[in-house]
């Protein structure tokens, strides 16, 4: 009876040990899952925005200065030219006046283009903004070139200051012998500014539309 006794104890023992080092390995497991997960968080919004800059896709401008070879920057012979309407927002609790410096332009494909946005820290306190833009519609936007812009940067704007910030941008060529844009008469670029940090009890930015001056 002794050694059945210690032999129930010694598998008692060995069984807790294994649903010990099972709950263990669960625990790292679940726990280095976290980390993964996080870390993909973190890195999802940089990755998307990089995606995007250099394919156009979600209606995000290309600005991959790898694409922007001379033979890009032959304006296409036609009659037919693209307006560009200019429209921007900021969010509702950054005290900025944000407004396009002109309503439109026309071009041709592999014509270069200079527009100017304003902005004004109407605040007594120094702010720092970044915008994010678009365009439409959205599959426009693979043609759609940004030499120099001032998006997804950020913007430190003194209590009253007042800054113009340019775009200068082109369309590709190719836009013209795509048979989708056939039809593409007019593309809108949109910026949105928002507030780079939020301090304590901030709630999160709410895009509030900005008139554009005539």
């Amino acid at each position: 009876m002794q050694l059945e006794r210690m032999k129930m104890d010694r598998i008692e023992m060995e069984r807790a040990a294994r649903i010990k080092y099972r709950n263990r390995t669960a625990t790292y497991y679940s726990a280095s899952l976290a980390v993964l997960f996080l870390a993909l968080s973190f890195g999802a919004v940089p990755l998307y925005r990089a995606i995007c800059q250099r394919t156009g896709f979600g209606g995000i401008p290309i600005t991959d200065s790898t694409k922007f070879t001379p033979d890009k920057l032959i304006p296409v012979d036609t009659n037919k030219r693209i307006r560009v309407q200019f429209t921007c927002q900021s969010s509702g609790i950054l005290p900025w006046k944000f407004t396009p410096l002109q309503r439109e332009v026309y071009v041709v494909p592999g014509e270069t283009a200079l527009c100017f946005y304003r902005a004004k820290n109407m605040s007594k306190e120094d702010i720092i903004g970044m915008a994010a833009y678009s365009v439409t519609p959205d599959h426009a936007a693979p043609y759609f070139n940004k030499i120099q812009c001032f998006c997804f940067e950020e913007q430190r704007l003194s209590a009253g200051e007042e800054v113009d910030m340019p775009v200068f941008f082109f369309i590709d060529p190719e836009f013209a012998k795509d048979p989708a844009m056939r039809n593409i008469d007019d593309i809108v670029l949109h910026y949105s500014f928002f507030k780079a940090s939020y301090t304590d009890g901030e709630l999160a930015a709410v895009p509030v539309p900005s008139k554009a001056i005539a």
